[in-house]
C-alpha cells in the first residue's frame, strides 16, 4: 500500500472523520437535540460557534449540527423575542417595546447606551434559555430517538433484501 500523503493525513482524514463520526441513531439524535438548543440561543451572531463548540466537546457530528443550525435559523428571532419576554417576566421586569430599528440606531450610534440599556435584558433572556434548553434537549431527543433507530431498521432491512447470499459452502470430504 503507498504511503498516504501530507494532503490526505491533515486535509481528506479529519474531514472523514467529521462526516463519519457520531452515526449511530443516539448520538445523531443528540446532535440534533444540542444542535437546535443552542441554535435558539438568544445572542445573534454566537450559535455557531456555540455548536461549534459542543459538537467538539461532545464528539457530535460537526456537518449534522451545522446543518441544524441553519435550518433553525427562521426560528432565531422569534425565539429571541420570546426569551426576552420569558427573561422579564421571570425577573419581574415590565416589558418595553423594543423596535429594531431604535435599537440598531442606538447600537452604532452610542454602543455604550445600547448595552447599559439592553445587556440586563440580554442577560435575562440568556437565564430564560437557560431553563427552556434541558427540557428543549430531552423533548428534541426524545421524539428523534425513535424515528432514527426505525430509519436505521429499514436501512438494514433494504440492505438484507439486495445484498445476495452468500454460495452454500460444502463440506469437505
Amino acid at each position: 500500500m503507498a504511503e498516504r500523503t501530507s494532503w490526505q493525513r491533515h486535509v481528506i482524514d479529519p474531514i472523514a472523520v467529521q462526516l463519519t463520526q457520531g452515526i449511530t441513531p443516539e448520538k445523531v439524535a443528540l446532535t440534533l437535540a444540542v444542535g437546535s438548543a443552542l441554535a435558539l440561543f438568544p445572542i445573534l451572531g454566537t450559535t455557531t460557534l456555540l455548536c461549534l463548540v459542543a459538537g467538539i466537546m461532545l464528539r457530535l457530528n460537526q456537518p449534522i449540527i451545522q446543518i441544524v443550525n441553519a435550518l433553525c435559523t427562521p426560528l432565531h428571532l422569534p425565539a429571541i423575542y420570546c426569551m426576552v419576554r420569558l427573561g422579564n417576566w421571570v425577573f419581574h421586569v415590565p416589558s418595553e417595546h423594543l423596535g429594531i430599528r431604535m435599537m440598531n440606531h442606538m447600537l452604532w450610534d452610542d454602543p455604550r447606551e445600547f448595552f447599559e440599556k439592553f445587556g440586563m435584558t440580554a442577560l435575562h433572556a440568556i437565564a430564560a434559555w437557560a431553563v427552556v434548553a434541558p427540557f428543549w434537549v430531552l423533548t428534541v431527543f426524545l421524539l428523534a430517538l425513535p424515528v432514527l433507530r426505525e430509519a436505521l431498521r429499514r436501512k438494514a432491512v433494504v440492505i438484507a433484501q439486495t445484498t445476495p447470499a452468500p454460495p452454500p459452502v460444502h463440506p469437505v470430504p
